[in-house]
């Protein structure tokens, strides 16, 4: 077997780099990329789908050194029913210690004759076929017939038993498309776990998309029905609407192990750094109201909800804000605070400074203790995340000052001076606004004309002196990078997050 003697627990089988990538402007790094990879491996996820090898050089390259770099895990690459596809897959996953290749081809009529041209006989020898192949390069094989929940059972039955004969050992059964609902969810998955031959050989594994807002309803639903492995995401990014949150799906399980009767393995004090890192290196925000991470997630407002938890926390909170990782209370810090207690905070926020970036960091929280009247844990960790992500990149240019005059009669014009290399160049611009004004003078001295196709500004905390982080998307020449900035100053934040993405270029 390949999963130690069966274990009744819910595998973790998270798929960020790979489905959640999928979102319009996640793109990600190569080092990002590696960076979420061993947080997950921190967490103890059980399975990190790490790309596409075949679909790109990037891909590829991103997918070998997960493999190389990250332990624990076994790591996953994701191959259509196709030689190119798995042997790409192999060769990508050579260097992994524990490695699985997830292999896939459309089952459903609307699939296999509009997007494949294939009839359903056919289907089921390339699947066959696929299957023999990556079990000759792998022990672990996964099959997923794509878009199985408006597939015809009975030929999902014949699928699934044929590739369980060619040596899967899990089984995928993905809503695709979002269109199915738990109670039909959980009823597919016991017809297959009864009516399929070799299914108590295998493990029935759930992927689910939000596309009716039913993806983590219909992944509890599976387990349920004996599923044992849920593919997710952190912060539910993906494609269209989204994927199964990782973090609901595990707190879910924990909280209501008495409906459940498993849970995962996953250390869920590193839910909300896995979270904050998810949104800060994809600039996807997280709604205030998402469960488990949102800002809101744990605040009570109301008058009769703060009494309830005064007296017994219970009264409101099902679960507490420590295991996800969060403190119970807002720990504050100011400018009298010192290095130590400043070093001693950003560790027990799960950080692991290096010297330089704890001195980068340190002098960052004086200049904003001065702007601010209280520093909060999440200012904190937004500019030890910046800091840390700055010193990642070779940096050509780098913010020295900006002046502006902007109002409701005034054609908004920006006057910003850069260090390039060595050399000290300003210049000045007008715009349709002032970040428009303030990007086209930063355009001007670096000579680089981006095509700016996102930009994101949120509050990292609450008030008119909230820090506040900017994520831009540029594409440049065929490349696409994310920059990222944060301050007091929205337009500074800006300024350095489109700067950041230049130096990325």
């Amino acid at each position: 077997m390949i999963w130690k003697e069966m274990e009744d627990f819910v595998r973790i089988f998270d798929t960020t780099l790979r489905d959640g990538e999928q979102c319009p402007g996640a793109a990600m790094s190569e080092d990002e990329k590696v960076e979420i990879a061993l947080h997950l491996a921190k967490m103890n996820v059980d399975i990190i789908e790490a790309g596409f090898p075949v679909s790109s050089p990037v891909q590829f390259a991103a997918v070998s050194r997960i493999a190389r770099e990250v332990e624990g895990p076994v790591i996953c690459a994701l191959a259509r029913s196709l030689r190119a596809d798995l042997e790409s897959a192999r060769d990508a996953l050579k260097e992994a210690k524990r490695k699985r290749i997830h292999t896939f081809i459309a089952s459903s009529p609307i699939h296999m004759k509009h997007k494949l041209g294939k009839t359903p006989a056919e289907v089921l020898e390339m699947a066959r076929e696929a299957v023999k192949m990556a079990r000759g390069f792998v022990e672990d094989v996964e099959f997923s017939p794509e878009d199985a929940t408006r597939s015809e059972w009975e030929f999902l039955r014949e699928l699934v038993e044929a590739v369980i004969q060619e040596g899967a050992t899990t089984i995928n059964i993905p809503d695709t498309v979002g269109y199915t609902t738990p109670q039909e969810y959980f009823e597919l998955f016991q017809f297959l776990k009864t009516k399929v031959k070799g299914a108590d050989k295998v493990i029935f594994s759930a992927h689910c998309h939000n596309d009716l807002g039913l993806a983590v309803a219909n992944s509890l639903a599976t387990v349920l029905a004996g599923g044992r492995q849920i593919e997710c995401t952190v912060n539910g990014i993906g494609e269209r609407a989204g994927n199964t949150a990782m973090e609901e799906v595990v707190m879910a399980l924990r909280t209501r192990r008495d409906r459940f009767g498993v849970e995962t393995k996953i250390d869920s004090s590193l839910i909300t750094r896995a979270s904050y890192l998810v949104k800060t290196i994809t600039g996807m925000v997280v709604q205030p109201n998402k469960a488990i991470v949102g800002a809101n997630a744990f605040a009570h407002e109301s008058g009769i909800h703060q009494d309830g938890v005064i007296k017994n926390r219970q009264t409101y909170e099902i679960m507490t804000p420590e295991s996800v990782g969060l403190k119970s209370n807002r720990m504050v810090l100011g400018r009298h605070s010192g290095r130590a207690g400043f070093k001693d905070r950003i560790i027990r926020l799960g950080f692991d400074p290096k010297p330089e970036e704890l001195d980068n960091a340190y002098q960052r929280f004086l200049e904003i203790a001065d702007k601010k009247k209280e520093v909060f844990d999440e200012d904190i960790s937004a500019l030890f995340q910046s800091e840390t992500r700055r010193t990642q990149v070779d940096g050509t240019f780098e913010l020295v000052s900006f002046e502006q005059a902007t109002g409701s009669n005034k054609t908004p014009t920006s006057r910003l001076t850069l260090k390039v290399s060595k050399e000290t160049k300003s210049a000045e611009a007008t715009g349709d606004g002032p970040v428009d004004s303030i990007f086209k003078s930063i355009d001007k001295i670096t000579g680089i004309y981006p095509l700016l196709s996102r930009l994101v500004i949120s509050p990292v905390t609450e008030g008119t002196d909230a820090m506040a982080e900017a994520s831009v998307t540029v594409e440049y020449e065929g490349k696409r990078v994310v920059g990222k900035g944060d301050s007091t100053d929205i337009i500074e934040a800006c300024a350095k997050a489109y700067i950041d993405a230049l130096n990325r270029l």
